[in-house]
């Protein structure tokens, strides 16, 4: 058994397509099939259901995919440790984030990267609950998303970071606009754009309305902190931001942040790791970097920055 099968074996299992498997290893498609074919051969089970396309793998097959994972995460993290005694890290980092967390990474990544120039950095955005699955499978090595939230499951550890802090964002010309706090049932009232339900952030934020006794029906949905802000640009629409977002979009011209009212819970963001050893070096070196930079006091700061700005 040749390490090189198990990485044909784990791309299939990835793309779940024979043909864009082979593309993603560079090889050809037949060489990739008989290059799976040798390790049924070798480990003496089917792995894969054979039909007009690919058909998934078999029990026995879903088992030895884990496993090429497992190996294949040993091979990098074997790889690591020898660049480490080498000199200096190399290799990808790879991080999975929910999108609420998206824009307070650079406040890690930048400090990872000057201690560790030659580790390429990979984000994704994702839900809670694909981190956890990606991270049992191999395919990330960090997440970033709540820790207090949503059950992540056993087999992962977390290390929080900072507390979420709500904020109205709204227009200079808001009934609210002017109050020192806002209160979720007032909230409520204005047209608001806001994040899906299927995101654990707009189920916080909806946790929190119905403890004031309201329910709240935004005027406009997205799937993307990006796309609140573009419409809250036009000075139409208000949102309710977590404050870590300020870090990458600031306020817009002509916009106020006013705090909301503490609600019953607040949530924290941190970093979720998969709980196995030997732990790998560049995990380590996620941890040693999220030791040294206190996220918390960096972005209560810049909130202070701009609530005088906005005021």
């Amino acid at each position: 058994m040749l390490l090189r099968q198990l990485e044909y074996l784990s791309a299939l299992a990835r793309e779940r397509h024979f043909a864009r498997a082979a593309a993603a290893c560079h090889v050809s498609q037949p060489a990739l099939s008989a290059a799976i074919r040798r390790l049924e051969a070798d480990l003496g089970v089917q792995i894969v259901r054979r039909e007009r396309r690919f058909g998934g793998f078999t029990a026995e097959g879903e088992r030895v995919v884990v496993w090429a994972h497992r190996m294949l995460a040993d091979q990098d993290a074997l790889r690591q440790d020898l660049d480490r005694m080498a000199g200096g890290l190399t290799g990808q980092l790879r991080i999975g984030a929910i999108p609420t967390a998206l824009t307070a990474a650079p406040l890690l990544t930048a400090p990872f990267s000057e201690r560790h120039a030659r580790v390429r950095i990979s984000f994704e955005s994702m839900s809670s609950r694909e981190i956890v699955r990606k991270l049992a499978d191999y395919e990330l090595d960090v997440g970033m998303t709540y820790v207090d939230g949503e059950p992540l499951g056993g087999a992962v550890r977390t290390v929080p970071l900072y507390r979420e802090r709500y904020l109205l964002l709204t227009p200079d010309d808001s009934p609210l606009a002017d109050r020192t706090t806002a209160a979720w049932d007032d909230a409520a009232t204005l047209p608001l754009c806001l994040l899906p339900q299927v995101m654990e952030n707009r189920r916080i934020l909806d946790r929190a309305f119905a403890a004031a006794g309201v329910v709240v029906e935004p005027m406009l949905e997205a799937d993307a902190v990006s796309v609140l802000y573009a419409h809250v640009a036009t000075h139409r629409w208000s949102t309710i931001i977590s404050h870590a977002w300020l870090h990458l979009f600031g306020v817009p011209d002509g916009m106020r942040i006013v705090p909301m009212t503490t609600p019953r819970q607040s949530h924290r963001i941190g970093l979720v790791l998969p709980d196995r050893l030997p732990e790998p070096m560049l995990v380590r070196a996620v941890l040693d970097v999220a030791g040294s930079v206190d996220l918390r006091a960096e972005l209560d700061d810049l909130l202070e920055r701009h609530a005088h700005g906005s005021s």
